[in-house]
């Protein structure tokens, strides 16, 4: 699969999870998806991020902020799983899931990058 291929396939899954959380009442706020390589390679190093970032080539975006229909805000791994595990049933590789769990983080593996 063709990197172009890739990012479109990422750009369905997405949709697919942006249709789902609103279905059942989530609001949700879209952080960043493009990170220029200078920036991917300040956040890595300050161990906010890796230099090989997804964001890079189009293939992870963070949710800057998710709520419940009520308002009340997703703060733990807790309240995240839901989305987490939709994201990896769609193929997905969920942040909630690496080291740091940035649960805010979802992306399309690529090249043995998450």
């Amino acid at each position: 699969m063709t990197l172009g291929e890739k990012q479109e396939q990422f750009a369905r899954m997405l949709g697919e999870l942006l249709s789902w959380t609103h279905e059942r009442g989530y609001k949700l706020r879209i952080g960043e998806v493009y990170r220029p390589p200078v920036t991917a390679r300040y956040y890595a190093a300050r161990g906010l991020g890796i230099a090989r970032s997804l964001h890079r080539l189009k293939l992870a975006v963070d949710i800057a902020y998710a709520r419940r229909a009520n308002g009340e805000p997703l703060k733990t791994f807790e309240d995240w799983l839901p989305l987490g595990e939709y994201w990896e049933s769609l193929g997905g590789a969920w942040g909630g899931r690496f080291r740091n769990r940035d649960v805010y983080h979802f992306s399309l593996p690529h090249r043995g990058v998450k």
